[in-house]
């Protein structure tokens, strides 16, 4: 026989258990937030560290992150496969409106260097915005040119062929890189141009910045270009590039802060067209040459895009904030360059912006 006691005990906890289930329903329906997001594969070692930090926040929201390059973010962000993309090169004109009009976030900002692959020399080189042109226009050929050996006359450069080496997908790498060029070099802009893809003169094409680093590594008496976070994290040697001054800076976080800070002030609203942004060929007389931001895309009506639910707008629009203010902690050991303030105002007022069937997601 059960005495009354029993019966005390077994009431509370049956109480107690009655208080835990909607608790324990709660956090288990908070868990299953996915938010997917792919593009470009310049910012990857920061979005990547986001995803893990991220985790520590708020654990009931997991971040994925496809490194594909700035062309196949668009694509897929556009086609609404996945709920953000990433990209270096702002939405051309016609891509803005095949997008729908979304919002750009600058969500950091890095510099594109110019890696090689010399095993006999020990000393950084120095190079020219024209003599960078030339060497991926084939024009200057070998490592001991004159042009080359003008710029490094204590350099004992080999007489070896360059083997050029560049991005074989749509990469906004490419954009940017491309885009410096087009403004030192009058032939590269006549004869190859601005774009995440061209048609290179010569060369190796591998994809992402992965790839290109790969291929440096691989390659010896090679050259290419990729972020700086990449030749960090390998160990690659770059070059220090002469900028508008005349003065040969070597890509670092103050160089690049440098750069940003003379635009920062001209930026436009995140809703607005971002095409004509550009941060290379800075001047100043510490602007590193070839910097760039970074950017997110998102919808500014987020059930446009119908895998998007409210808890998922409300979990993106949060972690997004949360990447371009307190995660701007993790840019600088990294080799990016943490947005200033100006900048993470503007995009504070974008996130205000975005709504979910009408309604704001944030209300600060």
């Amino acid at each position: 026989m059960v005495n009354l006691n029993t019966y005390r005990i077994l009431g509370v906890s049956l109480l107690a258990l009655s208080l835990l289930v909607p608790t324990y329903l709660n956090s288990a329906n908070a868990q299953q937030v996915n938010i997917n997001g792919a593009g470009a594969t310049f910012p990857f070692p920061l979005i990547d560290t986001w995803r893990v930090e991220y985790q520590k926040v708020n654990p009931d929201v997991s971040i994925n992150y496809a490194s594909i390059g700035s062309g196949g973010g668009i694509k897929q962000f556009t086609e609404k496969t996945v709920d953000f993309g990433a990209t270096d090169a702002p939405l051309s004109p016609t891509e803005f409106e095949e997008a729908g009009n979304p919002v750009h976030i600058p969500e950091t900002i890095g510099s594109v260097v110019l890696a090689y692959n010399l095993p006999e020399v020990t000393t950084p080189l120095k190079l020219t915005g024209p003599v960078i042109a030339d060497i991926f226009l084939g024009k200057i050929a070998t490592w001991d040119d004159p042009k080359i050996k003008e710029l490094n006359p204590d350099v004992n450069l080999p007489a070896e062929n360059i083997i050029t080496a560049h991005r074989s997908d749509g990469s906004g790498t490419t954009h940017v890189f491309t885009d410096y060029l087009s403004k030192v070099s009058q032939e590269w802009s006549d004869a190859i141009g601005v774009g995440k893809s061209v048609q290179w003169p010569t060369g190796l094409g591998a994809p992402g910045n992965e790839g290109v680093a790969a291929s440096i590594q691989g390659s010896p008496y090679s050259i290419g270009y990729v972020e700086l976070a990449y030749a960090l994290t390998t160990g690659m040697n770059y070059a220090s590039i002469q900028n508008q001054e005349g003065n040969f800076i070597a890509p670092s976080i103050n160089s690049t802060m440098a750069a940003v800070s003379a635009a920062a002030p001209t930026l436009p609203e995140g809703s607005q067209p971002w095409n004509n942004v550009t941060i290379t060929d800075a001047p100043g007389p510490n602007s590193y040459p070839i910097s760039s931001f970074s950017y997110l895309l998102l919808y500014k009506e987020l059930s446009t895009n119908p895998s998007i639910n409210e808890q998922k707008a409300n979990a993106l629009v949060e972690f997004i904030e949360w990447a371009v203010t307190d995660g701007q902690q993790f840019a600088e050991p990294l080799g990016y360059v943490p947005l200033p303030q100006s900048v993470i105002d503007i995009n504070e007022q974008t996130l205000t912006s975005l709504t979910f069937n009408g309604n704001p997601i944030l209300t600060n």
